[in-house]
C-alpha cells in the first residue's frame, strides 16, 4: 500500500475512526489524540501492512490500541465537581441508547460498535481485538443481554 492509498483510506475513514474511539473514550479531545496518534503511527509503521485487504482492520487496531494507551495514562481526567456547568449538560444531550452503551464494559463496547456502527464481521472484530470469534460473540450476546435489561428499566420507570 502507498502513502497515498493510506491517506485515502484514512480520509474515508475519519468518521468511523472517531465513533470506535468514543466507545472507549469519554472525551472528545481524547478522542481527536487517539485518532491523531493513529494516523501518525500508520504512516510511520505502513511497512508492517502485510496484506492491503486488511489495511482498514489494521488501522482500527492501531486507533484501538491507541485509545487505550491515551485510557492508561488517565488524560484529562478531571473529577465530575470539577466539570463546569455548561458541559453537564451537554452530555445530557446523548440518547438513552448512547448512555446505555456507554455503561457496558469496555470491551462489550468496542464490539457493538465495531459490529452494529461499522458493520464489521465477527471475524474482523476477532482480528481487531486479537481474541477468537466466539468471545466476539459472547461479548455482543453479553452486551445485548445488558442494554435490553438497561433500557427495559428506563422504559418501564418513564410509564
Amino acid at each position: 500500500m502507498t502513502k497515498k492509498q493510506l491517506g485515502e483510506l484514512i480520509t474515508d475513514s475519519q468518521e468511523s475512526l472517531y465513533r470506535i474511539a468514543k466507545t472507549i473514550l469519554a472525551s472528545d479531545a481524547d478522542c481527536a489524540d487517539a485518532v491523531s496518534e493513529t494516523i501518525v503511527r500508520a504512516f510511520s509503521c505502513l511497512g508492517t501492512l502485510k496484506n492491503d485487504k486488511y489495511a482498514r482492520t489494521w488501522l482500527i487496531r492501531i486507533l484501538i490500541n491507541e485509545s487505550r494507551n491515551i485510557q492508561r495514562k488517565g488524560a484529562r481526567i478531571i473529577p465530575f465537581d470539577e466539570i463546569p456547568e455548561q458541559e453537564i449538560h451537554q452530555t445530557a444531550d446523548y440518547s438513552e441508547l448512547y448512555q446505555a452503551v456507554m455503561t457496558l464494559p469496555e470491551e462489550q463496547r468496542i464490539a457493538v460498535a465495531l459490529y452494529y456502527m461499522e458493520g464489521y464481521s465477527i471475524r474482523e472484530i476477532a482480528s481487531m481485538e486479537d481474541t477468537t470469534q466466539s468471545a466476539v460473540k459472547n461479548r455482543l450476546l453479553r452486551a445485548r443481554r445488558t442494554l435490553k435489561t438497561l433500557l427495559g428499566n428506563q422504559l418501564e420507570d418513564e410509564e
